[in-house]
C-alpha cells in the first residue's frame, strides 16, 4: 500500500490568519477603561496545562481572585482545549471579538504577530509589566521575529525529555540511552507485543506532536525547515531523513504499538507508560501531572534527553516550547492588561503555578518546583535552557505545522494499517505541503 496520494489529500492549507488588525472592540470585556479596577471585567483565555479543563479552573480560579482582591480587576476565566485554541484565536482575530488576554503556543507567536491584532510589548509596557530582564533569554526569543517589538510573553516554560520506567529498565539490566540507536536497541529488548507491552509510545496522531519531532529530528541532522528569507525547505534531506527515522519507531523497529496512529494528543501516550504497558515515552515535562493522576510516582520513572543520532550534527534535545500570554491590541483595558500581564509573570504567581501545571521556569534563576524528583528537575531544566531550539521564527511557520504534521499523521495511519512509507514517499508528501507554504509566503 502506498501512501502519496493520501498526504496529498491531507496536506491542506493551513486557516491562514488574518494580516490586518482586529477592528472590532473586544465582544467580551466589559466596564470602563479607567485605570481603577472596580469597574472593569477582563476575559482571559486559558491554555489547558492540567489534567482536565476543570482542573485548570480549579487551580486558576484562587489565583485569579487574588488579582481582584489586590487590584479590583475582575477576571472572567475561560479554558479552552489544544484541539480549540488555535481555531478560537484565529476567528477573533478576524472577527475582533475576542478576549483581553489569552495564552498562545509560544511557536505561534510571529503568526499572530504578523496578523497586527496583537498588541506590540514596546519598552514602555515592557517596563509595565516588570521588564524584559526578568525572563530567560532563550524563552523570550519566542515571543516575536527577531528586531520587533515582542507580543507575547512566557508564560509556562517546557521542554520535551524521554521518561523511562526504572523498573523495567532493571529488570533488563539496561541503562537509560545516550544515543538514538541505545534508544531503539532498549525498545526492542522491551517490546513483546505478545504480552502488549513495547519499548515506547507516541502521540503518532497528533499533528502537533509529529511537527514538532521533525523540527527536532531534522535539527539533530542540522537541517533548517526555512531558509534566511523565511522560504520553506521542507525537501531536505535533513528534514526527510529525520522524518524517516523517526516513522520507523514504529514502521521498521516495531517497537511503538500501531494503535498509537489514533492517539491524538500526548495524554494517551503518557497513560500508557504510567500503567506500564511501554517502557518510554518521548513527552514535554508537564507529562508529570497525567502520570501522577495514573498512579505512577516519581521514584518510579527517571528523564533523559531526547537522544539523537551517534553521527548527529547537532545535539538538539527539544524545542523552546511553552506557552506565552498576550493582549489584544483592540482591548478597551490595555492598562489593565498590562497589570495582569505582570501579575501573571510575577515570581510569586510563577511559584504558584508551576509545579500544579508542571511548568519550567521563564525568570532568570527561579528554581524548577514541577517535580520533587531532582534528577528530573535537572535534567529538564539543562535541556530547556542549553539544548532547546526555537522552532522557526517566522510567519508561516503556522502554516508548517499543520501541512507536515497532517502529513505525518496519515503516513502513520497508513503504517498501522499495513503500508509502507518510503523515503520518496515522504518527500513527495513534504513537497506538497513546501509548495503550499511557499505560495502563501510569496
Amino acid at each position: 500500500m502506498r501512501v502519496r496520494t493520501a498526504f496529498a489529500l491531507v496536506a491542506v492549507p493551513a486557516l491562514l490568519l488574518a494580516t490586518s488588525a482586529c477592528s472590532g472592540k473586544s465582544g467580551s470585556a466589559s466596564g470602563s477603561g479607567t485605570a481603577g479596577g472596580s469597574d472593569v471585567t477582563l476575559t482571559y483565555w486559558a491554555s489547558n496545562q492540567g489534567t482536565s479543563l476543570d482542573n485548570d479552573k480549579e487551580v486558576l480560579t484562587p489565583v485569579l481572585d487574588a488579582f481582584t482582591q489586590q487590584t479590583g480587576i475582575k477576571v472572567k476565566l475561560e479554558v479552552i482545549g489544544w484541539h480549540d485554541l488555535q481555531t478560537r484565536i484565529q476567528t477573533a482575530v478576524t472577527s475582533g471579538q475576542g478576549p483581553d488576554v489569552v495564552n498562545i503556543g509560544n511557536t505561534w507567536a510571529v503568526s499572530l504577530q504578523a496578523t497586527k491584532a496583537f498588541l506590540p510589548l514596546d519598552a514602555s509596557a515592557m517596563k509595565t509589566i516588570g521588564g524584559s530582564d526578568k525572563f530567560v533569554k532563550t524563552a523570550l526569543d519566542t515571543g516575536g521575529a527577531a528586531g520587533t517589538d515582542p507580543t507575547s510573553v512566557p508564560l509556562y516554560g517546557l521542554a520535551y525529555g524521554m521518561y523511562y520506567n526504572k523498573a523495567m529498565f532493571a529488570a533488563a539490566g539496561l541503562q537509560p540511552p545516550t544515543t538514538w540507536e541505545d534508544m531503539v536497541a532498549d525498545a526492542k529488548k522491551l517490546t513483546d507485543p505478545s504480552k502488549g507491552q513495547y519499548g515506547m509510545a507516541l502521540a503518532a496522531g497528533s499533528y502537533t506532536e509529529n511537527n514538532h519531532f521533525a523540527f527536532i529530528d531534522a535539527a539533530q541532522n542540522g537541517a533548517d525547515l526555512f531558509d534566511s528569507s523565511g522560504k520553506p525547505t521542507f525537501t531536505s534531506d535533513g528534514v526527510v531523513n529525520g522524518i524517516v527515522r523517526y516513522l520507523d519507531l514504529m514502521q521498521t523497529d516495531k517497537v511503538v504499538n500501531p494503535s498509537n496512529a489514533q492517539y491524538d494528543n500526548g495524554t494517551k501516550a503518557v497513560a500508557d507508560f504510567a500503567t506500564g504497558k511501554v517502557a518510554m515515552i518521548l513527552n514535554q515535562n508537564n507529562a508529570d501531572a497525567t502520570i501522577k493522576k495514573n498512579g505512577m510516582t516519581s521514584d518510579k520513572y527517571g528523564v533523559v534527553a531526547f537522544p539523537a543520532p551517534k553521527d548527529a550534527k547537532s545535539q538538539v534535545a527539544s524545542h523552546v516550547a511553552g506557552i506565552n500570554i498576550s493582549v489584544f491590541k483592540n482591548t478597551k483595558h490595555k492598562d489593565q492588561a498590562l497589570q495582569f500581564l505582570k501579575y501573571m509573570t510575577s515570581a510569586d504567581v510563577q511559584g504558584q503555578l508551576d509545579k500544579p501545571f508542571s511548568a519550567l521556569p521563564v525568570l532568570k534563576d527561579a528554581k524548577a518546583v514541577f517535580t520533587d524528583n531532582a534528577q528530573e528537575a535537572a535534567t529538564f531544566t539543562d535541556i530547556y535552557n542549553k539544548r532547546a531550539k526555537p522552532l522557526p521564527l517566522v510567519p508561516a511557520e503556522d502554516q508548517y505545522e499543520s501541512t507536515v504534521g497532517k502529513a505525518m499523521n496519515a503516513m502513520f495511519a497508513s503504517i498501522a494499517t499495513g503500508g509502507t512509507v518510503s523515503a520518496a514517499d515522504v518527500k513527495a508528501a513534504l513537497q506538497t505541503a513546501q509548495d503550499q507554504v511557499a505560495a502563501s509566503v510569496g
